[in-house]
Order: C-alpha cells, then sequence, then structure tokens
C-alpha cells in the first residue's frame, strides 16, 4: 500500500510548533530614529532660542542698570547727567542709523522717532541736548530719566528696521 496516507493522527511524525524569537530592540525601526532626529532638532532650536533669550535680557538689564547708576552718579550736576544719558542714547540710536553718532536737530528726532514712543517722550529726549549746551535751560530729571528708559525699553524690543532699496 504504498501512496497511502496514515489513518490516524497520532501515527504522523509532526513536530511542535516554534515560533520564531520576539524582535529585538535594537535597531529601532525607521520611524523612531525619525522622531529621535526631531527631538535632538528641537532640542537644539531651543537651546539656541533660550540663549538669544537669555543674552538679549542680560544686555536689556545692563542698559538698564546704567541709566540708574547715571542718576546716582550724577546727582548734583544736570549738564553731566543729560550728557551721560544722550550719549547713552547716541550709542542705541546707531541701531536705527549709522550715522546717529553726529545727527542734531531734526534729523537726530527722526532716529528717535523710529522707536515707537509717544510725543511727550520724544519731546523730553530732545531737552537733552539743549541741557546740555545751556546750563539754564529748563530740565526735569525724572522725567529724563523715565524717558530714556521708555525708550531704550522700547528699542530693544523692536526689530531693527529693514531699509529697501539698498544694494
Amino acid at each position: 500500500m504504498k501512496g497511502q496516507f496514515p489513518q490516524s493522527s497520532a501515527d504522523l511524525p509532526l513536530r511542535d510548533i516554534h515560533l520564531p524569537p520576539p524582535p529585538s530592540w535594537w535597531p529601532p525601526a525607521p520611524g523612531w530614529w525619525m522622531l529621535f532626529a526631531l527631538v535632538c532638532i528641537a532640542c537644539i532650536i531651543g537651546f539656541v532660542i533660550y540663549r538669544r533669550m537669555r543674552r538679549a535680557r542680560m544686555w536689556r538689564a545692563r542698559i538698564m542698570s546704567e541709566v540708574r547708576s547715571l542718576a546716582t552718579r550724577h546727582v548734583d550736576d544736570d549738564a553731566a547727567y543729560a550728557a551721560a544719558l544722550h550719549q547713552l542714547l547716541r550709542r542705541a540710536a546707531l541701531r536705527y542709523a549709522s550715522d546717529a553718532h553726529h545727527l542734531q536737530g531734526e534729523p537726530w528726532r527722526c532716529v528717535l522717532a523710529q522707536v515707537p514712543v509717544d510725543a511727550t517722550t520724544l519731546d523730553v529726549l530732545m531737552t537733552l541736548e539743549a541741557r546740555m549746551y545751556q546750563p539754564h535751560a529748563p530740565f526735569d530729571r525724572d522725567a529724563a530719566g523715565h524717558a530714556v528708559h521708555q525708550w531704550l525699553h522700547a528699542a530693544w524690543r523692536r526689530v531693527k528696521p529693514v531699509e529697501f532699496g539698498h544694494a
């Protein structure tokens, strides 16, 4: 009886089913590699943004502490106080105009007006120049210090304007 199958399943020589081993955790699937790369990129970008914000905060704190220290350094001399505030404004205004260090009058006011502050603040800032050279010009120390503080704070928050038409 060749070619016939055995009648019962107990007569068949079968072995138990062996499952393949579970997949290894290493190396991860390509999706995990992409997720890891995205997390690394996000961490790097976050670190760069954190450092820039920290540096900006540090510079802002230095500038504002310099304004406060000028008030205590020049307690009795209004002309020296006005000159120091004016010099600080000119250094900060270089960000908006490269020739800000020698502008006077209306061109200087236009540079100061590039920062969004109210007209009274601009008027107080313009009195600094007059007070430096005229010993009896009207001058309010507190208003001048507050105006410089307000202008510097607004100038620091504002992005440098982009000039179109230059090569």
